[in-house]
């Protein structure tokens, strides 16, 4: 087995092994990864996405990637397919892991390192995050059916209004989410949030691009003091599969939480995804975020698996 630069391959070479993780992921997490793949092919062929590849007799079997942001770097996947006559799978991801790692902790200008790798099981990969010092930060997958549970109107608020998502949201839904997440646990594990900017490159990555699904306008919505006529918080949904919906973000104002506006952000995107014929509306909640975790099993979200969000602080 070799560990090559992923810049020295094209899309020809890499398809067959991102066909074979489009299934793993559909198996799994009911999502749509053919966006995501076309953007890596696309990304791979113009020779600019930095990572490493297993190679195996002249195949591709297994593949991460990485990128640059400023100061820094976030592994954005890993792969092993599992195929006769390879290696150990586990021991092939490792290795990968522990190329990626090294390479961005020795990155000139490179401070932090994130990953969050939705597809493996908590626990499964962190041998090389740990051993080179990261904090681990254990995540639930939620998914809620919405085929099974009742219609329910949302709880109205005299004094809020939940309306559609536009584009006029942008800026002011940046601030919410940076005021939403000071202190927070989910700032540790993506520092987008300590800053307006950082937040505004966060919706811009959610609303533009395809890595989380294409984004639902009709299914996101924004919360309005009706008073004030300030946004105080945000729903935002992506469609990671024809039938599937997946909450890219959900926040309010810290003044304003406790009086049910979450749930009623929650509330209607699944009535809008209803209308439309949806059967599932999935999540990711840090564990340790009791509250919301509280929330969604009320609201009857299933944990359909455990996944860790990693991060090194240079």
């Amino acid at each position: 087995m070799e560990i090559l630069d992923l810049r020295h391959f094209s899309s020809v070479d890499l398809r067959p092994l991102l066909d074979d993780e489009a299934r793993v992921w559909a198996n799994l997490l009911s999502w749509d990864y053919s966006g995501s793949a076309e953007m890596i092919l696309r990304y791979v062929d113009a020779k600019i996405l930095p990572g490493y590849a297993a190679i195996e007799r002249g195949r591709i079997f297994g593949y991460t990637f990485f990128v640059y942001e400023g100061s820094k770097g976030v592994v954005g996947d890993l792969f092993v397919t599992n195929g006769n006559r390879l290696p150990n799978p586990r021991e092939v991801e490792l290795k990968l892991l522990t190329h990626v790692i090294e390479t961005l902790q020795q990155s000139p200008g490179i401070h932090r390192v994130e990953a969050q790798l939705l597809a493996h099981e908590a626990g499964s990969v962190a041998r090389p995050f740990l051993d080179q010092g990261f904090q681990r930060h254990p995540r639930l997958f939620m998914v809620l059916e919405i085929g099974n549970i009742s219609p329910t109107t949302p709880a109205t608020h005299p004094e809020v209004e939940i309306r559609r998502w536009t584009e006029a949201d942008y800026q002011p839904a940046a601030a919410v989410i940076t005021a939403a997440y000071r202190g927070h646990v989910d700032a540790q594990i993506n520092d987008q949030y300590h800053t307006l900017a950082g937040s505004l490159r966060f919706l811009n990555n959610i609303v533009r691009f395809p890595g989380c699904g294409l984004f639902d306008v009709e299914a996101s919505f924004a919360a309005i003091d009706r008073k004030a006529k300030n946004l105080i918080g945000l729903i935002l949904c992506s469609r990671v599969r024809g039938d599937v919906g997946h909450v890219t973000q959900v926040c309010v104002l810290p003044e304003y939480r406790s009086h049910g506006i979450g749930e009623s952000l929650l509330a209607a995107t699944v009535g809008s995804l209803r209308k439309r014929g949806f059967s599932m509306l999935s999540l990711t909640v840090t564990e340790a975020n009791a509250r919301a975790v509280a929330l969604y099993r009320r609201l009857n979200f299933d944990s359909k698996r455990v996944f860790d969000a990693f991060v090194w602080q240079g």
